[in-house]
């Protein structure tokens, strides 16, 4: 059965994986160590990526719990640099979107994401409106590795497992595709993706 479309993760795929100073740069203004904002973010980040909260909401928890007082100017300034750690895209994996998007191969974004990326910065970047569809954790109240954003996917770009390709940094977030039927590959760079894409005869 041939390829009808292809799927990318965002963070660590599309876009670099967060800037190395973000964690740093945010410990910094709450006046705390950064491996401990380092847990703290990611030991409850679900909740953001869920929808659960928004980023006042993440930031006030988390922060909270470890009796930090976090004040509305810091809550935004915490916002604003994380959001913008996300929103450095890779040129090359961008190249890459272009011609597949040449090649009538239907697009999408399936990404473990918070709203406020969207609201903030998804309007800025062009590689966005590339896609034929995007699934977002925030807007679904589903996260990676769950089978059923999978299954929104797949709906949403109207085929089969077997008639798609994904892309994840992340292995569990493949292994649970692969288990579903889907061509799922980790990816390493643009170039072994393509690489994967040649094989299966997308290019």
């Amino acid at each position: 059965m041939s390829i009808k479309a292809v799927a990318f993760d965002y963070g660590g795929v599309i876009a670099f994986f967060q800037d190395a100073d973000a964690m740093k740069d945010m410990a910094d203004m709450a006046g705390i160590d950064e491996s401990l904002m380092k847990k703290i973010y990611w030991d409850n980040r679900s909740i953001y990526d869920q929808g659960l909260v928004d980023g006042i909401g993440f930031y006030k928890h988390i922060l909270t719990d470890i009796g930090v007082f976090a004040d509305p100017d810091l809550l935004e300034k915490l916002i604003v640099r994380d959001m913008e750690s996300w929103s450095h895209v890779n040129p090359k994996s961008e190249k890459l979107i272009r011609e597949l998007k040449t090649s009538g191969i239907k697009l999408g974004i399936l990404s473990n994401m918070v709203q406020d990326f969207l609201d903030r910065i998804k309007d800025t970047l062009p590689v966005f409106d590339l896609m034929d569809t995007n699934v977002f954790s925030c807007e679904v109240g589903r996260v990676k590795p769950d089978n059923k954003i999978y299954g929104i996917l797949l709906s949403r770009l109207g085929c089969k497992a077997e008639e798609l390709v994904f892309f994840d940094d992340l292995e569990l977030n493949v292994n649970a595709a692969l288990a579903m039927g889907i061509h799922s590959f980790l990816w390493t760079n643009p170039e072994e993706a393509r690489k994967d894409l040649e094989l299966l005869g997308v290019f």
